[in-house]
């Protein structure tokens, strides 16, 4: 018997919410130049999926795939190259503005701040990311992975010049090694889950996230009346959930929040609504790795909490089915290689068109042939064994629940 997703709704608050001036059409501009000034920035496609989303009875599906950024198959680095560049520039006592790429690989810049190591935590995509930009950028990084991370993402990283090792920790566990190391020995921290005194950083990567929402926003020929977003602690969420809902005000889209049933840590906080951070604890094993995260980032958390419309807890096989539809969409639109959480929120919403057990669902999100839907493609096949397995085989931990 197939696992069913769940639902919370939130009524748009009014009065009161938290301030959304650091992901403001503004920002995202100066974040967008920082990206735009290293010289393999492309803005990845924004692809519409038109045949596809007539046959699940959508208006059009338009999706952002990130598998196109940086040549490295996943968003991740947009946030925490953005985070290691603005540390730097703050070390140097400049602002981002003035500290492009070219000025940040110089022979000046290097002498004057000397070998820095940046630490992470990682399933795979942010490590890889911030591994990329420390070899840039012409300084090191070590990464932790938790147990049962790809061993193709670990060399990846390796690939990348990092000192890298898979642990026998979960993803907040190895947070926590990370954090430890760099208090022991002077390492700088790129996470983007925030906690009591460290929240610089992770508001950094958040900001480096929005590069992707403004792209998209720059390149939708008309405004999207849904948002369909994946979450892990929540930045990335939050990040994009902020940047429309700055630019569009009240007149923002639908917002949803998805996540694994097995790791939906921003569900329960959302279901609590008693203002505090619930956690989801132990082995988090969903398919959707870059997702298993169990504790909220809590800037994240405020800006979803005031400005998102619904969250869902999504089951393994929904995400399963996402990959396999934009791997084999309706002729006439496009292929898209979409990994484990690049698929989430699609699949999701592909399972709630199809099963007529979901249809008060579909009318709580108000998703019918009107609908014009935008969803963020945040990975490529960044496992490709995974990737075959389940899109090829349909075989993946926990399949026989379909």
């Amino acid at each position: 018997m197939k696992e069913q997703l769940k639902l919370i709704q939130y009524q748009r608050k009014q009065g009161n919410k938290s301030d959304l001036s650091f992901m403001s059409l503004e920002n995202a501009k100066k974040v967008q130049s920082f990206h735009a000034s290293f010289p393999m920035y492309r803005a990845t496609p924004l692809t519409e999926l038109k045949e596809t989303a007539g046959t699940l009875g959508l208006g059009t599906i338009y999706m952002k795939d990130e598998s196109y950024r940086f040549g490295l198959n996943a968003f991740k680095v947009l946030g925490g190259s953005y985070a290691i560049g603005s540390y730097l520039a703050e070390k140097l006592g400049k602002t981002i503005e003035e500290m492009p790429y070219e000025e940040l690989v110089s022979d000046r810049t290097k002498k004057e701040l000397g070998d820095i190591t940046f630490v992470t935590a990682t399933d795979g995509n942010h490590g890889r990311g911030v591994a990329w930009t420390a070899s840039k950028l012409r300084q090191n990084a070590v990464v932790y992975m938790p147990k049962g991370s790809a061993r193709e993402r670990l060399q990846n990283i390796l690939a990348e010049g990092a000192d890298a090792s898979i642990t026998d920790l979960n993803y907040d566990e190895a947070v926590r090694l990370a954090n430890r190391q760099a208090e022991e020995k002077g390492w700088v921290m790129v996470q983007d889950t925030a906690w009591d005194g460290y929240e610089d950083i992770p508001e950094w990567i958040m900001q480096g996230y929005g590069t992707m929402g403004y792209e998209a926003y720059t390149q939708l020929p008309e405004k999207p009346t849904h948002i369909f977003l994946q979450a892990g602690v929540g930045s990335m969420a939050g990040a994009i959930t902020g940047f429309f809902a700055s630019v569009y005000g009240e007149e923002r889209p639908v917002i949803t929040i998805v996540e694994p049933n097995k790791a939906d840590c921003v569900y329960r906080t959302a279901e609590a609504a008693d203002g505090k951070l619930h956690f989801v604890t132990g082995e988090m094993n969903t398919i959707m790795a870059g997702l298993a995260c169990g504790e909220p980032c809590s800037i994240g958390w405020n800006v979803l909490r005031d400005y998102a419309d619904n969250f869902i807890s999504c089951p393994d096989y929904m995400a399963a089915q996402g990959m396999r539809i934009l791997a084999s969409p309706v002729k006439g639109d496009p292929q898209i290689i979409s990994g484990e959480s690049g698929a989430a929120a699609f699949g999701c919403v592909t399972e709630i068109m199809r099963d007529p057990k979901y249809r008060d669902i579909r009318e709580k999100l108000g998703l019918n042939e009107n609908s014009r839907v935008l969803f963020f493609s945040t990975e490529g096949d960044t496992d490709k064994e995974n990737y075959r397995s389940i899109v090829w085989d349909g075989a993946y931990p926990g399949h026989t629940d379909k």
